[in-house]
């Protein structure tokens, strides 16, 4: 899957963009280091970088480094606590697909909610409906509620769900990885296609072959900092120590 310039008029800029969270009363009274306890956790500080379309951005850093936060704020699920993110066009998330199910609802209700979750008109996901249905391969069960599902059964539905729309922007956390073989093949594909046909794409990921594969450009966080930002293979060999060229590592770690 090589990554594609897209013409468009999607946008994403962020400048000086900090998330600082806050920390609930209860953890200063459990605090056992030295000094005063912290009051807030820096997430992000200081991020500034701009996506258009064609940019396929790689986000790689430490568990805890700000990437998923980075993603949160690209979506507008965070707003900044200093700075600004500016975006232009659809977005579509893939973080957990399976956030946002109502188990008590049908199979079909939570196909016609994400959709209207998404912006969709009624209209436009019944035009979508078989396809879901097809993808899913689960209709004999659609007119149940989720909670009856087996686990399997709600990962199908949830990703299904996912392709109700074709967004300018696609932003996702870790690459969608459950399921039997056959169905991890399509899924393989459906995502393929969407990153094709998207004018932005961002995937924080820990897997060097996928990061290569489908980004151009990447980030590199560091305790919430921007450490590095550029091309994907200089940014993978800035995180690992490597230099470029270097033979992949199947999952992504620190030099020695």
């Amino acid at each position: 899957m090589e990554p594609r310039a897209a013409r468009g008029t999607s946008l994403i800029r962020l400048t000086g963009v900090s998330v600082h969270l806050p920390l609930h009363r209860q953890f200063a009274r459990r605090w056992r280091g030295d000094g005063a306890p912290p009051r807030e956790v820096r997430a992000l500080d200081d991020v500034s970088f701009t996506l258009e379309p064609g940019d396929r951005l790689g986000i790689i850093g430490l568990n805890g480094a700000g990437k998923t936060t980075l993603l949160r704020v690209m979506a507008g699920v965070y707003e900044p606590t200093r700075g600004r993110c500016e975006t232009h066009g659809t977005i579509s998330t893939l973080y957990d697909v399976r956030v946002g199910m109502d188990k008590d609802a049908t199979g079909y209700e939570n196909i016609f909610l994400r959709g209207l979750l998404q912006g969709l008109r009624p209209s436009q996901i019944r035009q979508r409906l078989d396809e879901i249905v097809a993808f899913a391969e689960l209709e004999p069960f659609l007119h149940l509620p989720v909670h009856t599902y087996s686990s399997g059964m709600t990962v199908r539905l949830a990703v299904a769900m996912a392709t109700t729309i074709s967004p300018q922007i696609l932003l996702m956390d870790e690459w969608i990885g459950f399921g039997d073989r056959r169905f991890m093949d399509r899924v393989e594909t459906m995502m393929s296609e969407k990153i094709s046909a998207c004018e932005i794409y961002a995937l924080a990921s820990h897997n060097e072959g996928l990061l290569r594969e489908t980004c151009n450009r990447g980030i590199v966080l560091e305790s919430g900092r921007m450490a590095f930002l550029g091309p994907i293979a200089e940014a993978i060999a800035y995180y690992t120590g490597k230099p470029v060229g270097a033979p992949p590592a199947k999952r992504l770690r620190r030099g020695d």
